[in-house]
């Protein structure tokens, strides 16, 4: 496993892990099945979410056609408004010209509206990536990913499934895609970060302010 792997998966883990605290083409929009017009394939099942924050509103696109659980994890989180009032809290910044990294975003302290953990969906079997836009879930070990995900700026191919790594190499699950709004994801990532708060290699990366999710709406 290399360093920044070990690094991303110590990080995103450990907010993944406390109860108290891509596809690169664009994608279809949803349909509710059966032949397309002309006999073509049908178009295949992508809902799409808004998350409307303090810095604007990014949509997203669901890969449930590819990552069925996790899709379907996320989704209950924002149709029981459960994701109303959460926030993104880190900025881990990989570049700066352009800036690249992630943001990450969730429940965070808040265990009392988290739902069971969702059986994890590596890249492998999904065919996603962690490329630019691409919404994946945190986690600490496989199968233990609840509400906590990050949004990728720029590619970030570390963090997808490699079993030619020791370890851990299952990576993380990737289940959607950033269609409008990548814009305010950019701005998130480059809002002020904590000089003290954050513990160990995450010192420096945690938001202040952070940015509130004022909603979030399955379209």
């Amino acid at each position: 496993m290399t360093p920044s792997r070990r690094r991303l998966l110590t990080l995103a883990a450990a907010f993944a892990a406390r109860p108290v605290l891509a596809d690169p083409t664009p994608p279809a929009p949803q349909t509710t099945g059966g032949a397309a017009p002309g006999g073509a394939a049908p178009a295949p099942d992508r809902p799409r979410v808004a998350l409307n924050t303090a810095k604007g509103v990014i949509t997203l696109a669901l890969a449930a056609d590819r990552a069925p659980l996790s899709c379907a994890n996320f989704l209950r989180y924002v149709t029981t408004h459960r994701l109303d009032g959460a926030s993104f809290y880190r900025a881990s910044k990989a570049g700066d010209n352009p800036p690249t990294g992630l943001i990450q975003g969730g429940l965070g302290t808040d265990g009392s509206r988290l739902l069971p953990p969702v059986a994890h969906e590596s890249t492998l079997q999904t065919g996603l990536h962690h490329v630019d836009g691409t919404i994946s879930l945190a986690r600490l070990e496989p199968g233990s990913a609840r509400c906590e995900f990050f949004i990728c700026v720029g590619p970030q191919p570390y963090l997808d499934a490699d079993p030619t790594q020791p370890g851990d190499n299952l990576g993380f699950a990737a289940f959607g895609q950033v269609v409008d709004g990548m814009d305010v994801v950019r701005a998130i990532l480059v809002s002020p970060v904590s000089p003290t708060e954050g513990e160990g290699p995450m010192k420096g990366q945690m938001l202040d302010p952070r940015i509130p999710i004022l909603t979030a709406r399955r379209l």
